[in-house]
């Protein structure tokens, strides 16, 4: 149904839960203020719907207090349950059947419902959600209007937006722009405190790279969270890993595989720390990958890929910061 369908519903359902002539009046207004009819544990829950005007321009309105929240998209995902909102419904992680392994613990309930490619309709809407998240990074940007048909749907970032902005943009969907303002205060406080415990890794060279099908590709370039993060730090990139990226990830053939030495490697894969210590493994039998100057010094470091891979947010550059810190501050 249209959210305009939605909100007629929802205010007939408040009106009739109420007496007295002034509280009618009140329901039958276009003051903003529409009641919601919601259940959690046989009780009801009012909720009032605001307007907001997505990343695409569509004005939408959304509810001051969603309850059932689907999200379509590993930044909407990652932004939702950083702000304490556990969706009903998710997006797998990138190459991976279920939520991102880093985020897996606090969607331990979400039901998958869409991959980066798209979402599935018809597992979506037996969710009964209030409210929709997705952004430019998945597929299912171009079934908004479908989308919407089912929920009031917000596309809360175009592609390649900065990861923070889109963070608070999210939170403004979901009416805690506050909490996330406050949130990426305390992020980059700790990002200068992490900077001044660099000592002599400061301004160190830093590669990244996913480990797949036994050759490397290329991750974080550009402004996203691993790139972001790394260059609050003050730290460098080798140079085939430096300016924009052509694309999520770029592959490294074996035979320029020095291209992606650094004095320390990050090393990952789509999946969690167990898969990259595995895919590590079997790097290191391959041809010159022991003549990598971060091999030879023991600075290969094995991180949660599917946080690193991730197309970003604040749990994900959570976790970035998290390994960083661990291997580079003294």
């Amino acid at each position: 149904m249209s959210s305009n369908r939605t909100s007629r519903r929802a205010v007939l359902v408040s009106c009739a839960a109420v007496t007295g002539a002034l509280l009618l009046s009140a329901c039958g207004s276009d003051s903003g203020d529409d009641s919601e009819s919601g259940s959690g544990e046989g009780k009801a829950a009012a909720a009032t719907t605001r307007q907001i005007t997505d990343a695409q321009g569509r004005k939408v309105k959304v509810p001051g207090d969603p309850r059932k929240v689907v999200t379509l998209s590993e930044p909407t995902t990652d932004a939702a349950l950083a702000l304490g909102v556990e969706p009903v419904g998710v997006t797998a992680g990138r190459g991976q059947k279920g939520v991102s392994t880093y985020l897996a613990d606090k969607a331990s309930k979400a039901q998958v419902v869409a991959t980066v490619a798209e979402a599935d309709m018809e597992k979506l809407a037996a969710l009964q959600p209030d409210l929709i998240l997705l952004d430019e990074t998945t597929g299912a940007k171009k079934t908004v209007d479908k989308l919407q048909e089912i929920a009031p749907t917000v596309v809360t970032a175009k592609l390649n937006e900065d990861w923070k902005k889109s963070f608070t943009d999210t939170a403004d969907a979901l009416n805690k722009k506050a909490d996330a303002e406050k949130w990426l205060t305390g992020f980059d406080t700790r990002v200068a405190d992490v900077k001044k415990q660099l000592g002599s890794n400061a301004g160190t060279s830093v590669s990244v790279i996913r480990w797949q099908d036994g050759a490397p590709s290329v991750v974080g370039k550009g402004d996203g969270v691993v790139a972001s993060t790394l260059q609050a730090l003050g730290t460098t990139r080798p140079k085939d890993q430096q300016g924009a990226s052509t694309g999520h990830s770029e592959p490294v053939s074996l035979e320029k595989l020095d291209t992606i030495d650094g004095d320390w490697l990050f090393f990952g894969t789509l999946g969690d720390k167990a898969d990259g210590e595995k895919a590590y493994g079997e790097a290191q039998k391959v041809t010159n990958f022991g003549k990598l100057t971060a091999e030879k010094d023991k600075h290969v470091v094995v991180i949660e890929g599917s946080a690193w891979n991730s197309a970003g947010g604040p749990l994900s550059a959570q976790v970035v910061l998290d390994d960083l810190e661990g291997a580079l501050a003294k």
